[in-house]
């Protein structure tokens, strides 16, 4: 492998499965990520995560904050400022149910793997510590699913700010992979006064990095990322400051980016991501990956 690029052992046979027709795509659940981004004397920093070797998937390779939505933040009532739900709804392409679901899974996640929160006392406050006992019980609960966010915020006397979050990619699992996520990735400037830690015991080490010496890495190889996490770091050096990558967020093409495979006439395995090149892979019928950035 040339670079950084992980694919699991499994995926030629099933992938071969899909492509015959003995293999039924499971259905995709909403999830969100957060590239969470703070300012440098250097240039802007990304925090990113690296998930513990003992992970089913991709352990080993390095992530942002993220994971599922809760269907309970689909209907309750959640303390809002910032865009409507009906603005997410058109921005992120889904109804404002789903919208505040997916905004709200990306705030939480952020707050329960990184420990940053997102919300405030007001429409134009923040939080600025989320340290101490206390906080760490709501954290833990929430990890539980013991407290709902919209309990969170209520008892807290907060509003999610999704002012605070711009909307910067979708990406879908593969048909052939067992577990499936229609995910969101969504970026954010660190709040003045929070500070990230590693919340997780799906990460066994977090880190602070410039998105082109991220890139550098990947690209010798010292890296390990799945396609969706290189595509949005290699976005995010086009921009000198976390303030303007967020606001470029408004104009970010969110086309769902889903990798379609098929079996060549050789029988070998191709599988292509839809406008993004580097990460084609053609697998030979004896497992050997060539080409892109799977080679």
């Amino acid at each position: 492998m040339a670079d950084g690029q992980w694919y699991p052992p499994e995926w030629p046979a099933r992938i071969r499965a899909l492509a015959t027709g003995t293999l039924t795509p499971a259905p995709a659940k909403r999830a969100s990520t957060v590239l969470l981004l703070k300012d440098t004397p250097t240039g802007p920093t990304v925090h990113m995560l690296r998930r513990a070797a003992s992970m089913a998937f991709a352990g080993g390779a390095y992530a942002y904050p993220g994971g599922g939505v809760d269907p309970r933040d689909d209907d309750h009532h959640v303390r809002w400022a910032g865009p409507t739900r009906a603005e997410w709804s058109t921005r992120l392409g889904v109804d404002e149910s789903a919208a505040q679901a997916i905004v709200c899974a990306a705030v939480r996640e952020t707050y329960e793997e990184a420990g940053v929160l997102l919300a405030g006392p007001s429409a134009d406050a923040v939080v600025s510590d989320t340290t101490g006992d206390d906080w760490e019980a709501d954290r833990a609960a929430l990890v539980a699913h013991d407290l709902s966010f919209a309990e969170f915020l209520d008892r807290r006397g907060l509003v999610l700010r999704s002012d605070l979050l711009g909307a910067w990619a979708r990406w879908i699992t593969p048909e052939f992979e067992p577990r499936r996520y229609d995910t969101w990735f969504f970026v954010a400037v660190l709040p003045a006064g929070q500070r990230t830690r590693n919340a997780t015991t799906e990460a066994d080490r977090t880190v602070w990095i410039h998105p082109s010496d991220a890139v550098a890495r990947y690209d010798k190889g010292e890296l390990l990322m799945l396609p969706p996490t290189i595509a949005t770091l290699r976005h995010l050096t086009a921009y000198g400051s976390a303030a303007d990558a967020l606001s470029a967020a408004a104009t970010v093409d969110l086309t769902p980016v889903l990798a379609q495979a098929h079996l060549a006439d050789d029988d070998a395995l191709v599988l292509t991501w839809p406008g993004h090149d580097e990460f084609t892979i053609r697998i030979a019928p004896g497992g050997a990956s060539t080409g892109g950035s799977g080679s």
